[in-house]
């Protein structure tokens, strides 16, 4: 809560990092940090504020993707409040897999790839 007695506007980008690391995390992968020494880095993230949340309140995040490109995935959310019965806010954010080592974006890993395609049912089996 900030001075003005909703949450602040920073802490609905922290609920959005939570849901985009839980949605890494349901990939499967053997380490989120480090696959084949390539991770994961932030490069765009935005929030759309449509109502003010007050406490106490039960907030549903998602994480659906909304595109994946060769080195590149998007997350479109929603954060829904129970107490309200509606959205309070609309986010999106895009993930880069990257090579710290060579300071440079590279292509998804294959095992990436797969896990998503595995997690939004689109995978083969």
């Amino acid at each position: 809560m900030d001075a003005l007695g909703h949450v602040n506007n920073v802490v609905f980008y922290r609920y959005l990092e939570s849901a985009r690391v839980a949605y890494v995390q349901q990939l499967g992968l053997p380490s989120i940090r480090n696959i084949n020494g390539i991770g994961f880095i932030l490069q765009h993230a935005e929030c759309r504020f449509r109502r003010p949340v007050v406490f106490p309140d039960t907030l549903k995040v998602t994480a659906r993707l909304l595109s994946i490109e060769t080195d590149r995935f998007t997350l479109s959310h929603e954060i829904f409040s129970t107490k309200l019965g509606e959205v309070a806010a609309l986010g999106k954010g895009t993930i880069v897999t990257y090579d710290y080592a060579a300071a440079t974006k590279v292509p998804i890993p294959a095992i990436v790839r797969e896990g998503i395609e595995r997690l939004e049912g689109r995978g083969q089996g």
